[in-house]
């Protein structure tokens, strides 16, 4: 499917990524927002890819770009940005899941 910015990326609810991400430790789980977000709050686990940092970052932290990937951030709009780069670099199996405020687990603070 395409529409007005590219290829839609897949996007999952924050339930359901949870408990795929309770049955496989191959998933790489991609946090995209600013730092100090990061800092106040994440998924334990994620790797902090911000947004704006991700097109140098990127290759150097997510070397398989077959690798399962899922993206969030606060609500889901910069994931959803994040995922359609990912695809233009070549990623393909990335997933958007959404906002952080939807997590149904724990979170971690600081790095």
């Amino acid at each position: 499917m395409l529409n007005f910015f590219g290829h839609s990326c897949p996007s999952m609810s924050m339930r359901d990524a949870k408990t795929e991400l309770d049955k496989s430790q191959d998933i790489h789980l991609v946090d995209v927002r600013t730092r100090e977000e990061y800092r106040e709050g994440h998924i334990p686990g994620s790797l902090h890819l911000a947004l704006d940092q991700l097109p140098w970052q990127v290759e150097q932290k997510l070397t398989d770009k077959a690798a399962r990937i899922f993206v969030y951030c606060l609500s889901g709009s910069r994931s959803s940005q994040a995922c359609r780069f990912l695809q233009r670099q070549g990623y393909s199996n990335v997933t958007n899941i959404g906002g952080i405020m939807n997590w149904p687990g724990a979170v971690a603070t600081g790095d």
